[in-house]
């Protein structure tokens, strides 16, 4: 992998599991709307934005609501959320992130966070990681969901280096196509069955280098 300058992050389930806050606020709310919601579903939800979930949700459960509604639900989720990950400490972070992370730095790469999330600020300050990141493409910064590669094109702009010049590193199926939508390297976290779209599919980031990723 040759000239590579930067490396974006996708934030829940790549450097943190807060993926499961997500699904335990999203159930919660199902079950107050009386909609049958299961782990399939949810993986509808990964790496989309908060109303467009919303709107998942209500389209498994064929309710249509007005506007003003919509956007009190999706409130009321997010107090939620933000109730669940208030209690987040580094030991939540992912194995193997923070050596990744320090061996990115030491190979002088550039290093920016792109998320749909509009509380990654508050999670990247609780798991101490804040000082790593050169820039932050979150959900206060971005107008367009995945997998519009927005998010990660902004990500490119702030750390002044060319869409090919990044590695983008994501869990879901949206995100893996925002990645490749904006002319980037995209590896995948989790599973090879459901990230089909990216370049390659690990595990995790446990013993990974930059290193290892020159190709």
């Amino acid at each position: 992998m040759h000239n590579i300058k930067a490396v974006i992050f996708d934030l829940d389930g790549v450097l943190v599991d807060t993926a499961k806050y997500h699904y335990l606020a999203w159930k919660r709310l199902a079950q107050e709307l009386n909609i049958q919601f299961s782990l399939q579903d949810n993986e509808r939800l990964k790496g989309v934005s908060r109303m467009r979930s919303l709107d998942i949700i209500l389209e498994i459960g064929n309710i249509t609501l007005d506007s003003d509604t919509k956007i009190q639900l999706a409130q009321k989720k997010n107090i939620w959320y933000v109730d669940y990950i208030s209690n987040l400490t580094p030991k939540d972070i992912l194995p193997g992130v923070i050596g990744f992370l320090e061996s990115l730095k030491v190979d002088s790469i550039k290093i920016a966070l792109g998320s749909a999330s509009k509380n990654s600020m508050l999670i990247l300050d609780k798991l101490n990681l804040t000082n790593y990141f050169d820039a932050i493409i979150d959900g206060t910064k971005v107008s367009k969901a995945k997998p519009d590669p927005e998010v990660f094109l902004k990500g490119a702009e702030a750390l002044k280096v060319l869409p090919s010049e990044c590695i983008v590193f994501e869990d879901a199926e949206a995100g893996v196509e925002a990645a490749i939508n904006a002319g980037m390297y995209c590896i995948g976290i989790g599973s090879k069955n459901i990230l089909k779209m990216a370049h390659l599919v690990l595990a995790g980031f446990s013993d990974m280098t930059f290193d290892k990723l020159k190709l």
